[in-house]
């Protein structure tokens, strides 16, 4: 597998009024996002609005990622099966269209709390799937953390290659870090954790926040693995500004990529857009931070 990049953009997924991709501000924003030091993207993640995506966008998004940057970056697609048939044809698409890996999200809705069918689940797909497989939870969007023992066992699975955990937990990391096969690649999906995750064994991070501060999260990446006091006032700035922005979830994140250079273009229903009056603090946190 490519080795990823320690700083990785969860990529917000443009749609235009009428409920289609934007495949015009998708690359765009794709382009804007590589000439400020971003070398690998999650396409179809929860912040790409993975879970509304229909049969055939997945691909259609990593294809024309893949011709846009060429062979170079690390494109990871995410894949929001609640079946292993459905989760297997999302992959499937992902690798036609030249995605490096998949990260799949926990599925939920008939096995939320059932560890070993959650585990089947992964294993049934990393068997089948012909590009390596991430493990992807994210409590906060499935209401159901993975089970640092379960991952820790499909971490012994040779095409299950790394996971991404958003819970932001550095202790969680620290077990994971200490306890999974040697080389499987483990990404915080928290930007306020990056600093103490990365600390903690980390290789990097997945975040939704370098779609509007990309520069300020490579900088806590690089800052995090050489010097945890001098990381500090990076990550405290990255943390107050995401966390403004990331209250109003992928609406903010979209908001706020719109107001830092991106096309974030229309949300998927039955997604809304932040309110005027909220849009206007989040501009005021970027304007005050000396991002706008």
């Amino acid at each position: 597998m490519k080795n990823p990049p320690r700083l990785v953009t969860a990529l917000i997924t443009p749609f235009t009024r009428s409920g289609h991709i934007d495949l015009d501000a998708h690359r765009h924003n794709l382009e804007a996002l590589t000439q400020q030091g971003i070398k690998g993207f999650l396409i179809g993640g929860s912040t790409g609005e993975g879970p509304y995506l229909d049969t055939e966008e997945r691909h259609l998004l990593v294809g024309a990622a893949r011709r846009t940057l060429g062979k170079g970056p690390f494109l990871l697609a995410g894949v929001a099966g609640e079946s292993s048939r459905s989760a297997l044809a999302q992959t499937e698409e992902a690798a036609e269209g030249g995605a490096d890996a998949v990260l799949v999200v926990t599925p939920t809705t008939m096995v939320r709390g059932n560890h070993s069918a959650v585990a089947a689940y992964f294993e049934d797909l990393a068997d089948a799937a012909r590009v390596p497989v991430f493990l992807y939870s994210v409590p906060a969007v499935t209401g159901y953390t993975l089970p640092v023992e379960t991952a820790i066992t499909l971490s012994r699975h040779p095409n299950i290659t790394g996971m991404k955990d958003s819970g932001g937990d550095p202790v969680a990391m620290t077990r994971l870090a200490e306890l999974t096969v040697d080389g499987f690649v483990l990404m915080t999906g928290s930007s306020k954790a990056v600093r103490l995750c990365i600390a903690a064994g980390a290789h990097g991070a997945i975040t939704a926040s370098s779609n509007y501060l990309p520069k300020l999260a490579g900088r806590v990446v690089t800052a995090a693995r050489r010097n945890l006091r001098t990381a500090g006032e990076l990550q405290a700035k990255l943390t107050s500004i995401s966390t403004a922005v990331e209250a109003h979830r992928v609406p903010g994140v979209k908001a706020g990529a719109g107001m830092t250079g991106l096309r974030p273009g229309h949300l998927r229903k039955p997604l809304r857009p932040v309110p005027p009056k909220d849009k206007r603090a989040i501009a005021k946190v970027l304007n005050e931070a000396g991002i706008l």
